[in-house]
């Protein structure tokens, strides 16, 4: 099955990798990138990457598992990956909802995020892990 995103497709598995290519993600998008979006929690603001979601078992390292290197900080409900040799976010465990993978469009070969047109943000300043019920 082959989806289109602006002008390019996007199969059901789709290939992910850092910059310097020793991180290699698999991931599984049987609906192409779905909910892509940014976020304005501090760490997001400062890594600029659009994400979308896929759930765990959505992506597979097929390459460079060694290379990554996992950032958390504050609840330590997400786990974020980069690469350590190029320093490229590829993907993370997301805190809102720990059952999926956030993961870098950016990252996606053949995908140019750009394409996507306006991006939605989510307000991650005020998560909704921190309301009170």
């Amino acid at each position: 099955m082959i989806k289109q995103v602006g002008n390019t497709p996007i199969r059901e598995y789709h290939t992910a990798s850092c910059h310097c290519g020793a991180v290699v993600l698999e991931l599984h998008l049987p609906d192409g990138i779905v909910d892509p979006r940014r976020c304005d929690c501090s760490i997001c603001r400062r890594k600029g990457a659009i994400v979308a979601s896929v759930p765990l078992a959505g992506i597979r390292i097929v390459q460079g598992a060694d290379k990554l290197r996992l950032y958390q900080f504050n609840t330590r409900t997400a786990s974020h990956y980069f690469c350590g040799e190029c320093g490229i976010y590829t993907h993370h465990q997301r805190r809102s909802n720990p059952q999926q993978y956030g993961y870098n469009v950016g990252c996606l070969e053949g995908v140019n995020p750009y394409e996507l047109g306006p991006v939605p943000v989510n307000d991650g300043v005020n998560h909704p892990a921190d309301r009170q019920a």
